[in-house]
């Protein structure tokens, strides 16, 4: 069972870091982390002890030949050392266990939050981009904490054993070798601020990169068809190239960084030499305290290169981590009402009272509508492109608010109830019906996961589907491929439209659901509905409009406004717009453009 998230994103507190905000998702594991911590301690000290051991080993027993006191020594530390290694290994199952625990729950909540963001969100973000963020960018973390999390630690905690050593060994050789550490902090400050700036481009710029491909590979068949191929090469390098500068640029600073940190290294190594060369040479201390002293150099600085390297990896997900906890904060501007209620089964009386919407400020869509149609009715909407159709419908299933007025059903406030309660008494199909890769069935139960293969099979033949799926090699068991494929569009459509009728709604809603259907199936389909629309309220919206000749009212949208409303016959006597557009109709091989 999912563990919940320890992080709310909307309810962060803004003066939170982004390092802070990761850091709250190790709460859940609290209990373990002190298990971790404690192997890395043990860890630490068997790498500590041992060049205070090698160093007393040279004074007390290899110049003093005591074999057998060598042998013992030998022994000791080769159990030390063993000890290490099995507190190492644990603390490293440990951590990582536990950070890729935290980074599942990540991945977890960013998809969730992309579940709940309203419609509006999607209209003004790129699917690539998004997809950056779940894949690439908690991958960029995954890599920099996830991996080297567990390591870092142990070499934090062997960083503070080497200096302890170190100063009770010899104090002023000690203090000698710790004066490259404020550089060394000033050093890591600087190079942090660059790579920090770097590596936020270089997530951008893959976002970009992976928005451009998921455009271009999901719409190849119309690159080729309008023979644009060679355009999008080129845009496609251009991004490419951007993103491979972006890259270059942040591996310019790591690639100064890392010699700096060797360079200190090598200054402390030789001032440990020269001056324990020179305390050796006149008695302060023993050759064993500086061998020691030089082992201690160069585990000293071990810790600090590989934490450097952990530094600079950091800086590139702490990027991510700013393009995830942006993605985080993004307000669930639709949300249930603090006191939305059930909405109970209905009846499907659906009215606007006066609505008006704007997808902005400046996009005004609909003005002052009403409407109202009676349970079992089905009204069609007709009206040219952009004259707010299929804002209508939007604004039935709750996508979007209206800005003014009430849509109501059942004398339900649809802001009133909750969003789920509400949506699981409509059914749609809409324009571009999307089909899932997985089998026919499968997709036919969409939103019925535990639809029984009988009420499937029902569904496939109220929709007229089930002679063409038990046609295919697997019947309803066959595969299909991403969006449906290989099944014709009209085979789609008419998937989509049992997937519909499988969850029984009260609330019918078909966008264009005929436009893309061939004669034939277009007259399979109009035969379903004429027997499945009995006893539902019904929305069409259809360009063709011999396919809305029996609707109980035609409502004609302009601009807006309904400007014409009616039943088929009494429109045609209007002779308005209605009456022209079918008389275009009627006169024309193709449907007639609705004039604006």
């Amino acid at each position: 069972m999912r563990s919940p998230s320890p992080v709310v994103a909307t309810e962060q507190p803004a003066k939170l870091s982004t390092l802070q905000r990761f850091l709250q998702y190790f709460a859940p594991y609290r209990q373990e982390i002190p298990t971790a911590l404690a192997l890395v301690a043990v860890g630490a000290a068997t790498q500590s002890i041992g060049p205070l051991l090698i160093g007393w080993t040279i004074d007390n027993l290899i110049l003093e030949g005591n074999l057998s006191g060598l042998v013992v020594m030998l022994f000791l530390l080769t159990g030390i050392y063993i000890l290490g290694v099995w507190a190492i290994r644990g603390q490293i199952w440990r951590m990582g266990s536990i950070v890729q625990r935290l980074l599942g729950q990540l991945r977890q909540d960013i998809f969730d939050k992309v579940q709940s963001l309203p419609i509006s969100f999607f209209d003004r973000s790129e699917a690539g981009d998004l997809m950056s963020r779940l894949l690439n960018d908690v991958n960029t973390v995954n890599q920099a904490f996830g991996l080297t999390i567990p390591q870092m630690l142990g070499q934090s905690f062997s960083l503070v054993g080497i200096i302890i050593a170190m100063l009770w060994m010899n104090l002023q050789l000690g203090l000698l070798s710790n004066l490259v550490v404020p550089i060394m902090v000033v050093t890591t400050s600087l190079f942090s601020r660059w790579a920090r700036r770097r590596f936020r481009v270089t997530r951008e710029t893959i976002g970009d990169l992976s928005t451009k491909l998921e455009e271009d590979i999901g719409s190849v068949r119309e690159a080729q068809a309008f023979n644009r191929t060679q355009l999008n090469i080129e845009e496609f390098d251009s991004l490419n190239a951007a993103n491979r500068k972006a890259n270059v640029q942040a591996v310019a600073v790591t690639a100064a960084f890392l010699p700096s940190i060797d360079f200190l290294n090598t200054l402390a190594t030789a001032g440990v030499m020269a001056y324990g060369g020179y305390l050796a040479v006149t008695g302060a201390v023993t050759v064993g305290v500086v061998t020691a002293f030089l082992l201690y150099v160069q585990q000293f600085f071990r810790p600090i290169q590989i934490l450097s390297q952990f530094y600079t990896q950091a800086q590139s997900a702490l990027a991510g981590l700013d393009r995830i906890f942006l993605l985080l904060d993004e307000p669930a501007t639709l949300q249930d009402a603090p006191n939305a209620a059930e909405m109970p089964l209905i009846r499907g009386e659906v009215k606007f009272d006066a609505v008006t919407f704007g997808y902005s400020p400046q996009q005004q869509v609909l003005n002052q509508v009403n409407l109202t149609a009676q349970p079992g009715q089905m009204v069609a909407l007709v009206g040219p492109t952009g004259a707010g159709k299929s804002t209508i419908i939007n604004l039935i299933l709750r996508f979007y608010d209206v800005t003014g007025g009430a849509v109501t059903i059942d004398g339900w406030d649809v802001r009133q109830v909750t969003q789920a309660s509400l949506r699981r008494q409509i059914g749609i199909v809409l324009q571009d019906n999307l089909l899932f890769s997985g089998t026919v069935a499968e997709n036919i139960a969409f939103g019925v996961p535990n639809a029984s293969q009988a009420q499937v099979e029902a569904a496939a033949q109220a929709a007229n589907a089930h002679e063409f799926i038990t046609a295919l090699p697997q019947g309803y068991s066959t595969r299909l491929g991403e969006r449906g494929t290989p099944l014709s569009q009209g085979q789609r459509q008419l998937v989509s439209i049992a997937r519909a009728i499988l969850i029984d709604p009260k609330i019918l809603i078909l966008d264009e659901a005929t436009s893309s259907i061939d004669t034939r199936t277009e007259a399979l389909v109009q035969d379903a509905i004429a027997r499945l629309l009995k006893n539902r309220t019904s929305f069409v919206i259809a360009h063709r409009l011999s396919t809305v000749t029996q609707a109980d009212q035609v409502l004609v949208i302009q601009q807006g406004h309904i400007v014409e409303r009616g039943t088929h016959a009494e429109l045609i006597a209007q002779q308005g717009l209605y009456a022209n557009l079918y008389a275009l109709q009627l006169g024309s091989a193709e449907p007639a453009a609705l004039p604006n």
